[in-house]
């Protein structure tokens, strides 16, 4: 019986924190969740170190946040942090990850998750991915589904379909992805009781993937084949360098998991959140009485009739706010945000703004 490995996925530009988050620093290294203190990464790997400890936890990410990944995982091997030198989204990602892993083990069972989700009820998350380790165990791609708590209409949706023949009560076939809906569909899902959000959360056997891949992404697959072969030779980093760029851009949803003849899916309520946006590091945050959520140093926040606000500082800056009711106020050394919280998306007219005006000395 296989291993189980995990593979992080850690890639990113930085973009819905800024400017606390930029492209050297995107967001899975900030500490966006409930205590403030901890990076998204080290919570993810810490969250599942039952399953895999640190010899079978695998990191994918870019090749210039190599030094950043390491000091959020110092006890990470430096052979499990798998740099790809330019993003070419999940279905590569995954498909490299899972041949590493199988050279180290033909009968592993891999999670891939990604790095910066924040999960409230960890127990119950590490219960199902366990539920779904022996599902995939038995041959099948497995997915967790997440029990919908609102009408949410930034994520996809899975619907589920019949019981999976054999396996634990409530594990489910999923009958169809669905795209991000509308609100009134989101509405509808929610109220119908079986749609669940897509976490793009999956396990299965490294010898399944494997073959996955190789009949749907011919092109990945011979990529794949190629990189095994170099590192029979010690040059798979070169190899890598060399031809990973010429990979699809293409996700493991639509390029394997949507095409697949059946995954079946673990349905979870664990108070999942993909910390989104800056409104999502509010609903996490730890709040004062007036619902306001300060980082910013002891006695250096001045808050009158302020409240429901996002504030963040740097170290030794005092930040007033007077009068001000659901804003985010964000302050570094470079640059400053001032936003309603409610129009948290809009970050991107910023972004744009900037990148129109090449202003890459912010981004």
């Amino acid at each position: 019986m296989g291993e189980v490995f995990t593979v992080i996925m850690a890639g990113g530009s930085g973009t819905r924190f800024w400017p606390q988050s930029r492209r050297a620093r995107p967001k899975q290294f900030l500490p966006l969740g409930a205590d403030g203190t901890t990076p998204l990464l080290t919570a993810t790997a810490r969250r599942v170190s039952g399953l895999s400890p640190r010899h079978r936890t695998l990191v994918v990410t870019r090749a210039d946040l190599a030094a950043a990944t390491a000091s959020a995982l110092p006890d990470l091997p430096a052979e499990n942090v798998l740099l790809e030198p330019v993003g070419r989204n999940t279905a590569p990602c995954v498909a490299w990850a899972t041949a590493v892993i199988q050279r180290r083990d033909p009968e592993a069972v891999v999670v891939v998750l990604a790095a910066d989700a924040f999960i409230v009820d960890e127990g119950a998350f590490v219960a199902a991915l366990k539920t779904a380790v022996e599902v995939a165990r038995a041959g099948s791609i497995v997915t967790l589904g997440i029990k919908p708590t609102r009408p949410e209409t930034g994520y996809g949706y899975l619907r589920v379909g019949d019981a999976v023949e054999g396996a634990a009560a409530g594990v489910k076939k999923v009958a169809a992805f669905v795209e991000k809906p509308d609100a009134a569909r989101a509405a509808q899902f929610v109220a119908g009781g079986s749609h669940l959000w897509n976490a793009g959360i999956f396990v299965f056997r490294a010898d399944v993937m494997r073959d996955a891949v190789k009949a749907l992404l011919p092109t990945v697959a011979e990529a794949i084949d190629g990189f095994d072969a170099a590192a029979r030779e010690g040059r798979e980093a070169e190899t890598v360098a060399a031809k990973y760029a010429q990979l699809p851009n293409i996700s493991i949803d639509y390029g394997v998991m949507e095409k697949v003849a059946e995954v079946a899916v673990v349905p979870v309520d664990c108070g999942w959140n993909d910390v989104g946006s800056w409104q999502a590091s509010w609903e996490l945050g730890a709040k004062d009485a007036a619902g306001n959520v300060v980082r910013v140093d002891r006695g250096n926040a001045i808050l009158a009739d302020a409240s429901g606000n996002v504030v963040v500082a740097p170290a030794g800056k005092v930040v007033a706010l007077v009068g001000v009711k659901d804003f985010v106020v964000v302050d570094t050394p470079d640059a400053l945000l001032v936003m309603p919280r409610d129009k948290a998306q809009d970050i991107k007219k910023a972004i744009d703004a900037l990148t129109a005006a090449k202003r890459d000395d912010v981004l």
